[in-house]
């Protein structure tokens, strides 16, 4: 299986909502653990380590490329 990157939703703003709804009233720590939590059963879900090290390595170079574009913006 292949890491999918395009939108396998059919209304993906509403599953955006979804997630941003999960996370009212919790404090930022429990916002975390939520996040962690959602993302191990998400990874189980997937099941295949292949596609979990390719969206590892996907969300880590965004990640590094956003805090750049930051720092860039910054000087």
């Amino acid at each position: 299986m292949a890491l999918s990157t395009s939108s396998n939703f059919a209304k993906p703003d509403d599953a955006f909502r979804m997630i941003v709804e999960a996370h009212r009233g919790l404090s930022d720590a429990q916002s975390g653990d939520l996040d962690a939590a959602l993302v191990l059963v998400l990874a189980n879900h997937i099941g295949d380590l292949e596609v979990l090290r390719e969206a590892i390595e996907l969300a880590r170079r965004r990640l590094v490329d956003g805090s750049q574009q930051q720092q860039q913006q910054q000087q």
